[in-house]
């Protein structure tokens, strides 16, 4: 089949191909240790050696948008969905010690649109940026019949990596750890098919109109806030030592999709127990809004939204104040949220019905 053939079913190769060049650029910015080649090519190259690591454990993540994407389409705003998509992955590999090395993306529509398919990719550059891995390659498919005229998804995979020693596993948690709460930048990336349903069902709330719950801003620029990579904020305060010699953190859970209810207990062993207070943080106005104008439960806010905490960590007592001086060195709000205390249920929520009501 000639190209023009190609192009007469939907699918325009001279298109993908600016788009590469297009998007050089912003990939440039995230070349790091280890980047051994450029976009192109048919496999991307990476040089683990050159990373410095004398015993590493790869630790791998792959993820999407989820539905947040169909805001950033309606409302035509698809500069900050690529961080979104950077942040899934590298916050869940960062939660087992692991610094993120590179990420690859895939962005599928029906019909390219290059500065639309630009937008995206260079936001999936700047979470690359924020996280520090390289972006490396990727997939750009256009599927003319498989999506609507404008539609498109994204998600993404990223590679890390973490010294044998020093890897996290929750199995180092015990009887009176501390646990802290880093503040979410909102909603993130989960629970967005019932974001949708309130909005698009509550009178006069349509995505352009000003938001309720942030000032200055429209509803579909708020729901957009991309999700907080706490990357950085995690391999700094991973240095700080605890009683036992290692690292004062003993694990994290990244707050995604399944809330607080269904993350927390991943990383809490056999017996022990997370108690976490709900009325130890304040919940972001977003949050308010959607349990008003949704009539949502305390139970929504517990296994299908973040409540407005996007990381917990389980740490030694002994060094909280350590750890809260450098989550707050790293531009984080933190609460200390709860502790770790035997038990049967690996996950008690105290106060949700006060707090989320």
């Amino acid at each position: 089949m000639s190209e023009s053939a190609y192009k007469d079913a939907g699918v325009d190769i001279e298109a993908a191909a600016e788009l590469v060049n297009q998007i050089k650029p912003h990939i440039k910015k995230t070349h790091r240790s280890g980047v051994m080649s450029g976009i192109g090519g048919f496999g991307a190259l990476f040089d683990l050696k050159d990373t410095g690591y004398t015993d590493p454990i790869l630790v791998s993540g792959t993820d999407g948008v989820g539905t947040k994407i169909k805001i950033a389409i309606d409302a035509d705003i698809h500069d900050t969905i690529g961080i979104d998509a950077v942040a899934m992955c590298v916050n869940d590999v960062v939660v087992q010690g692991a610094e993120p090395l590179f990420f690859l993306d895939y962005f599928a529509t029906g019909k390219l649109e290059n500065n639309v398919a630009e937008a995206v990719i260079k936001g999936v550059a700047e979470g690359c940026q924020q996280a520090g891995c390289g972006l490396i390659g990727g997939e750009t498919a256009e599927m003319p019949g498989l999506y609507a005229d404008g539609d498109y998804d994204l998600a993404g995979f990223t590679v890390g990596a973490v010294e044998r020693e020093n890897l996290l596993t929750g199995e180092r948690i015990a009887d009176g750890d501390v646990i802290l709460g880093l503040a979410s930048s909102g909603l993130h990336s989960n629970g967005f098919s019932l974001v949708r349903k309130i909005v698009e069902g509550s009178q006069g709330f349509g995505y352009d109109q000003p938001a309720p719950f942030a000032s200055g801003k429209t509803m579909a620029e708020a729901l957009l806030t991309p999700t907080r990579i706490y990357v950085k904020t995690m391999l700094e305060a991973l240095k700080i030592e605890g009683a036992d010699g290692k690292t004062a953190i003993k694990g994290m859970a990244h707050i995604t999709g399944g809330g607080l209810d269904e993350n927390v207990p991943r990383v809490i062993p056999e017996g022990m127990s997370a108690r976490i207070d709900c009325a130890t943080w304040d919940l972001p106005p977003v949050f308010k809004w959607l349990i008003q104008a949704g009539n949502l439960k305390p139970s929504d806010m517990a296994t299908t939204l973040n409540a407005g905490i996007g990381m917990v960590v389980v740490a030694d007592p002994s060094k909280k104040d350590d750890l809260i001086e450098s989550f707050k060195a790293s531009g984080e709000t933190v609460y200390e949220i709860g502790n770790i205390e035997k038990g049967d249920s690996p996950v008690v929520l105290d106060n949700s019905e006060t707090a989320w009501s």
